[in-house]
């Protein structure tokens, strides 16, 4: 039986918006969505449903801030970027992922 790709966020989703907003600065949820299917290789889709609640979350915990801004088609769209508190909780949520990683990957080896 093949999951649904969007099982596979599931837990990673701040890890994955957070890393995109390090690497490309200000970006609108579409922008994020896209960057992270792209570089995924089409691997991770972000469905808006998850996505915007994520970001609101990540905004309320100040993780990231959000202002409005123009996009590149000339539309009105709320740009987010990381905060300093972001930062740190992208360090911490890469630490705790390479420590999952490992672990799975001990598992598979070895079991």
């Amino acid at each position: 039986m093949t999951r649904p790709k969007n099982d596979i966020l599931q837990g990673t989703l701040a890890l994955l918006v957070l890393r995109t907003l390090a690497a490309q600065g200000k970006l609108h949820g579409y922008g994020i969505t896209s960057h992270i299917q792209r570089v995924s290789d089409d691997l991770l889709r972000v469905e808006e449903g998850s996505l915007y609640p994520a970001l609101h979350r990540m905004e309320q915990a100040g993780w990231v801030k959000a202002e409005w801004g123009t996009t590149e088609k000339n539309r009105e769209a709320r740009f987010y970027s990381l905060t300093a508190l972001g930062r740190r909780q992208l360090a911490a949520e890469q630490e705790q992922w390479q420590r999952l990683t490992t672990g799975v990957n001990r598992v598979l080896r070895f079991a």
